[in-house]
This record gives C-alpha cells, sequence and structure tokens, in this order.
C-alpha cells in the first residue's frame, strides 16, 4: 500500500470511528433520558388524541405521550454540535431538520395543548415550509458551493433547474416532511424506516467524502435506534409531528445537499409508497366514488386486513431496506 492509500485508509477509520462514536453517544443519550421525558409528558396530560376515523383498534392508545421528536433531537445535537466541524453543508442540514422539528412541535402544541384538531392553519405550515425551502436553498448554493441543477443517476443526465430550483427544494422539503407524517401511523414504522434511509445516506456522505454529512446522519440514525427502545410495539412515547416532521426535514436536507432528489424517490420509496396510497385513494374516491385501499395510507389497509402490527411493521422495514439498498448501489455505480 502506497502512502496516499494509507492516509485515505487513515482517514477513512478516522471517519468511521466518529461517526460510530457520534452514533453511538445520541442512541444512549434518547435512552437514558426518554424515561423521564415520558413521565414529565405523562404528568402534563401531553397525550396522544386519536383520530375517529382512524382504525377502531388504535382508540387504545389514546392518552400515549407524544412530541417524542423532541428528545429525538435533543440526543441527536449534542453529539453533533460537539463533534462535527459545522460546515455549512452539515449545519444546513441540521438547520433544516431542527426548523422542520419545530414547526412540527408547534403543530403538536396546538394539538394537544390549545386543543386544536387540526393544528397549525395550513397557510402558516405552507409559509414556513417555504422559508425553511429558501434558506436550504440559499445554503446550498450561497455557502456550499452546489450548482442548481438536479442529477438523474439513472441515465447519468443533469439538468440545470436555473431559477427554478428553489421551487424544486420546496418539493422536495414538503413532499419529504409530508411523507414521513403519513408514515407514523404504527408504532415505531416512522423512526425505523428513517433509520433505515439515513444508514444509506451514511454511505453516500462517506463515499462523496462529506465528513461532517456523515456524522449528522450517523447521530439520526442513533437517535431513531434509541427512541425505537421506547417507540416500538406497545410504543410508550409517540415521536409526533415534532419527530416526524424534523426527520422529514433532514432526509430532504440530505437529498439536496448530496445531489440526491430525484434518487429520493428510489431510496425512501417505503415513504413514496404511503404518499401514493393516499393520493390514489383520494382520487379514485372523488372520481369514481371507490376506494382502492380499505384505509389510506397502505399501513392502515393492512391493518384492516388484520395483519398484527408487529408484521406490518417488520414487513415495511423489510420494503424500506430493499429500496434503500437499491438506491444507494444506484448511487454507487453512478460515481464517476
Amino acid at each position: 500500500m502506497g502512502p496516499a492509500a494509507a492516509m485515505a485508509a487513515a482517514s477513512a477509520s478516522a471517519l468511521t470511528g466518529r461517526v460510530l462514536i457520534a452514533g453511538t453517544a445520541s442512541l444512549l443519550m434518547c435512552v437514558f433520558l426518554s424515561p423521564k421525558f415520558i413521565t414529565f409528558l405523562r404528568n402534563r396530560e401531553f397525550g396522544q388524541n386519536i383520530r375517529a376515523e382512524g382504525p377502531q383498534g388504535h382508540q387504545s392508545k389514546a392518552g400515549t405521550p407524544t412530541m417524542g421528536g423532541i428528545i429525538i433531537f435533543a440526543a441527536i445535537a449534542i453529539p453533533f454540535l460537539i463533534l462535527s466541524k459545522r460546515t455549512w453543508v452539515a449545519m444546513g442540514v441540521f438547520g433544516v431538520a431542527v426548523l422542520c422539528a419545530l414547526l412540527g412541535f408547534a403543530d403538536d402544541y396546538m394539538k394537544i395543548v390549545r386543543r386544536r384538531s387540526l393544528g397549525l392553519r395550513a397557510r402558516t405550515k405552507l409559509v414556513v415550509t417555504i422559508a425553511i425551502s429558501l434558506g436550504l436553498w440559499w445554503v446550498a448554493t450561497q455557502k456550499a458551493g452546489l450548482p442548481s441543477t438536479v442529477d438523474l443517476r439513472f441515465v447519468d443526465v443533469s439538468v440545470d433547474l436555473g431559477p427554478f430550483f428553489p421551487v424544486f427544494i420546496y418539493l422536495v422539503v414538503a413532499g419529504t416532511t409530508t411523507a414521513v407524517n403519513f408514515t407514523d401511523g404504527l408504532d415505531g414504522l416512522a423512526a425505523g424506516c428513517a433509520a433505515i434511509v439515513l444508514l444509506a445516506y451514511i454511505g453516500i456522505t462517506f463515499l462523496s467524502g462529506a465528513s461532517d454529512l456523515a456524522l449528522l446522519a450517523g447521530c439520526l440514525v442513533g437517535g431513531c435506534i434509541g427512541f425505537l427502545w421506547f417507540n416500538s410495539f406497545p410504543a410508550s412515547i409517540f415521536m409526533g409531528d415534532t419527530g416526524a416532521l424534523g426527520l422529514g426535514g433532514a432526509i430532504a436536507g440530505f437529498a439536496v445537499m448530496t445531489d440526491t432528489e430525484v434518487l429520493l424517490i428510489l431510496l425512501g420509496g417505503i415513504f413514496v409508497l404511503e404518499v401514493l396510497s393516499v393520493v390514489i385513494q383520494v382520487l379514485s374516491f372523488q372520481m369514481f366514488r371507490k376506494r382502492v385501499f380499505l384505509m389510506a395510507p397502505i399501513h392502515h389497509h393492512f391493518e384492516l386486513l388484520a395483519w398484527s402490527e408487529t408484521k406490518i411493521i417488520l414487513r415495511f422495514w423489510i420494503v424500506a431496506s430493499s429500496f434503500a439498498a437499491i438506491g444507494f448501489t444506484v448511487y454507487h455505480l453512478s460515481i464517476k
């Protein structure tokens, strides 16, 4: 092994160690801080409201503490801010994740504390999401030096969107946060699927040499896995919109900063399926007055087919892993 190869191997080894340390720290912080946080939420009766139109089996979950996204992002933020170099690329993704989590927190707060069943007004969510997306666009293009192009890695083509690039970023952020939020309907489903997609992004950031992004992805995976200790069936706590929008924002930020916005359709294929099931259900009912699924999003369809919650979750994790693995392989093959 020559000197250059030895240095590269040493650098990769050091990065692997930092990512493992950061991820483990986030995991352990989430595991050890969650019990007191759950007690805090229970004492203040910050419990989940269950929609009457949802599966009847979910009514027993009413009152389960929610807003667990707070503990996820607390466990992520501390190791990341201590161990990272705080590059613009990584701070851009971190900022989007935190701001989306704060938007979700405001929505949770309105639903639970203010007793507004619909949470924040749709217009407020739209304006805030646009502002977050513009911030991500500014950091990506003005500070991180990324071009306003979109890579179609399946066919090895890049498309310059020019002035439409901010609009495209908004669609990525809004679409991803919505998709993760739709998926957050069963115990551990969204957290597990998000961890799988973010694990793929650890590999992608390793290959692209973005060490701070790899560190952040490691923290996010660790936080999700630590949260699953309490969020797995039967859940002691739900992540709420705080966690779902925050994790969706993180995944969207990774997609923008690694030029994998289009590839995210494959990397996060499980989230795409959840959104498509809702779109198909709505269009089918509006056009033909017929439902394609027993209930949407699609995980509820399988619930009504009498699949156990554990079976649905595990099988969705398998599907998510397959999508993420194929997406990572496409990315690896597309590197020039």
